[in-house]
């Protein structure tokens, strides 16, 4: 029983950077209708801000998370102006902004490589002791910090979304956004907003990638897994998007632990029953009632 309770603490820690992941792909979705892939650039660039921002500049953990933020949070609104603003302004197919998004990852993982180069970086210790024990369980500080501050963004973004004017005017959008610009919605303002709020919660989820795992440029494909948690919940739904990054990150713990090789198969396998069977993923709705 430890060991399961072990095991899904784990779990449920990676589901929360999954669900960091997976949210900033299912708002892009659900008013462009398109798999936003440079995201992953965008969190490979705020982890290397985290690391540099503690290693360089010395500043307190908490700061670097903020300025990681900020600053995924501005690289998200550039690209969306730089690489896909002018496709949506000639109504171009959702296959441009695809391989626009492509382009676009690759274009920030090379930028990374000839810029600061291919070495992993280590982010240093946050916290002296990592980890806290509870009965035969050890939990590390760093998960449950994650955890607090992972639930704390997607509350936040839950509020925004229904309980502000703005966040009223997003939903709207994700409807129908030509209607809502025959209302008076500034849809190009909107879009931006969604790509902020995107990268916002991308520039948190970097950091923490990197300081459970490593910085390095292709950092990026991580956002694989995100996106799989996003089909698997459904895409366009934000509780679906959550929900599946929990249900995913406890499975492939549950399967790294019976047998490593075998959790990167499971994760696919798994994209590839919920296109087959359920298209629409646990919690997706048609693409007429996305919001």
């Amino acid at each position: 029983m430890d060991q399961f309770l072990q095991q899904l603490i784990n779990g449920v820690s990676i589901g929360s950077i999954y669900a960091l992941m997976a949210v900033g792909y299912s708002l892009v979705y659900s008013i462009m209708n398109f798999s936003n892939f440079a995201h992953g650039g965008v969190i490979m660039l705020s982890a290397y801000m985290g690391y540099f921002a503690i290693v360089l500049l010395n500043v307190s953990f908490g700061v670097a998370l903020l300025l990681a933020t900020l600053g995924a949070t501005l690289i998200a609104v550039l690209i969306e102006r730089a690489a896909y603003r002018p496709l949506r302004k000639r109504s171009a197919p959702t296959l441009y902004f695809i391989i626009s998004a492509m382009g676009m990852s690759i274009l920030l993982e090379n930028l990374v490589i000839a810029t600061i180069g291919p070495q992993f970086k280590t982010y240093p210790i946050i916290f002296a002791e990592s980890t806290i024990q509870v009965g035969n369980l050890s939990i590390s500080k760093m998960d449950i910090f994650m955890l607090i501050i992972a639930a704390v963004a997607l509350v936040g973004l839950v509020f925004f979304l229904n309980k502000t004017r703005t966040g009223v005017a997003v939903r709207a959008a994700t409807y129908n956004a030509r209607a809502s610009q025959l209302m008076g919605v500034n849809v190009d303002r909107i879009v931006s907003i969604v790509f902020a709020l995107g990268g916002a919660l991308a520039g948190i989820a970097g950091v923490f990638f990197g300081i459970r795992y490593t910085v390095y440029a292709q950092a990026g494909i991580i956002t694989n897994k995100a996106f799989v948690a996003a089909v698997f919940g459904g895409l366009g739904s934000l509780p679906g998007a959550i929900v599946g990054s929990i249900l995913l990150g406890i499975i492939e713990t549950f399967v790294a632990a019976w047998r490593s090789q075998l959790r990167d198969l499971t994760t696919f396998a798994i994209l590839i029953a919920v296109l087959v069977f359920k298209p629409t993923g646990l919690m997706g709705k048609n693409t007429e009632d996305k919001a």
